[in-house]
């Protein structure tokens, strides 16, 4: 008999949670499991890209309801249910503007203002994985039956205050808590110490058949891609994190040198407008161009010149790996996480967490030319995809 497997994920955007499930969904042996995949958002790039043996469950009726305009909401009102759900979105909606926080406290918020609008899944499973912290693992912890619960880590989440402790009441629901790497573990045991014994790492797959074949698929890459003589992409969610500022800065240099350059970012985020306005103040219009998100990212990948990660931190570098899968010379700030995928000057350049240094770093690929190509050359020498990734997630599930 098939195990029966339960993936939750707030949606399927072009991000690395995302893009690390959807790649998962396509490796799973689904002569051995049966799996169901419950997204709050039915949508997103990556939704084309799941396998049909998945079997994508109804939009839950609470986001069905509260993704109406609040003057529909409030005229279909003609139930005790609907109106929970009125008063849970308004509840939310007042305490979310009273008391802001990071995102770790705005799921918790969320949770406390809305989790008795939301009906307990009626069908039990083998495993149910809660595929990001947050609202998913709190769904996955109280509204879901399982003989295992497994919640997984993608990023460093740190809730804040009385919302840390209400993390703890969730998280003692849940069996199993898997970090993408050891830097994302490191910092959640700052925060959840009792839980260290409930840690595993699974980094996320790298499958190269499925890198390379996407890779290859039509895509408008080329009419997306033609100026600059020197291609450099950065693929990312468009937020703090991701040092988009640090490479505005080094874009306004590389300019100021005579770099014939365009400089191609594939995400979407809350920084969007933060980020135009910055390109437009340092009259980088035409080299610095924000192409929004594709659901498939490898042609661009493998059409650039340089791949550049200017992050201030990250849990794994996906995009990283990706490059590196597709042998493109890759350029990255000296996050912690980086040391685990980047040699310096072996398979990429590490450079300070500045416009200057990674403008330098830049410079010096296009200039140097040998160093451009023994970084590409190792590249293609490293061994690809981490199949063993896939092994440890079957002995995770009870293999």
């Amino acid at each position: 008999m098939k195990q029966k497997l339960l993936f939750v994920i707030e949606s399927l955007n072009c991000a690395g949670a995302e893009k690390s499930l959807t790649t998962l969904l396509n490796l799973i042996d689904y002569s051995k499991y049966e799996v169901d995949l419950q997204l709050f958002s039915i949508a997103g790039e990556f939704l084309e890209l799941v396998p049909e043996e998945v079997n994508i469950l109804p939009k839950l009726d609470y986001f069905e309801y509260c993704n109406l305009p609040m003057s529909q909401c409030i005229k279909r009102v003609f139930s005790f249910t609907k109106l929970k759900m009125l008063l849970s979105r308004i509840h939310y909606s007042i305490r979310i503007r009273i008391k802001k926080g990071n995102n770790a406290d705005k799921a918790v918020m969320f949770w406390k203002c809305c989790e008795h609008s939301f009906d307990k899944l009626p069908k039990e499973y083998d495993v149910a994985i809660a595929y990001a912290q947050g609202t998913p693992t709190f769904y996955v912890a109280d509204k879901v039956k399982a003989k295992k619960k497994m919640a997984w880590v993608n990023t460093v989440y740190r809730p804040q205050g009385n919302t840390k402790e209400y993390n703890v009441k969730e998280y003692k629901k849940i069996q199993m808590i898997n970090c993408v790497s050891d830097a994302v573990a490191e910092e959640f045991q700052k925060d959840f110490y009792q839980f260290r014994n409930h840690i595993s790492i699974m980094y996320d797959i790298m499958d190269k058949n499925f890198i390379l074949k996407m890779a290859k698929m039509k895509s408008n890459v080329k009419s997306d891609m033609q100026k600059g003589q020197y291609k450099l992409l950065t693929v990312g969610r468009l937020d703090p994190n991701k040092g988009y500022d640090i490479a505005i800065d080094a874009a306004k240099i590389l300019r100021e040198n005579g770099i014939n350059f365009c400089w191609y970012v594939l995400g979407k985020g809350e920084e969007y407008q933060k980020i135009k306005e910055l390109i437009k103040k340092n009259r980088l219009e035409e080299y610095f161009i924000l192409l929004g998100v594709r659901s498939n990212p490898y042609p661009y990948i493998l059409e650039s010149d340089i791949y550049i990660q200017p992050s201030r931190f990250e849990g794994f570098g996906l995009a990283i790996a990706e490059a590196r899968m597709l042998n493109r010379p890759v350029i990255s700030t000296n996050f912690e996480a980086v040391y685990h995928q980047l040699t310096h000057e072996k398979n990429g350049l590490i450079t300070d967490m500045n416009g200057n240094s990674v403008a330098g770093a830049i410079m010096r690929l296009i200039d140097n030319k040998e160093l451009y190509q023994k970084i590409e050359s190792n590249l293609k020498k490293e061994e690809k995809g981490n199949s063993d990734e896939l092994k440890k997630f079957y002995k995770m599930l009870g293999e």
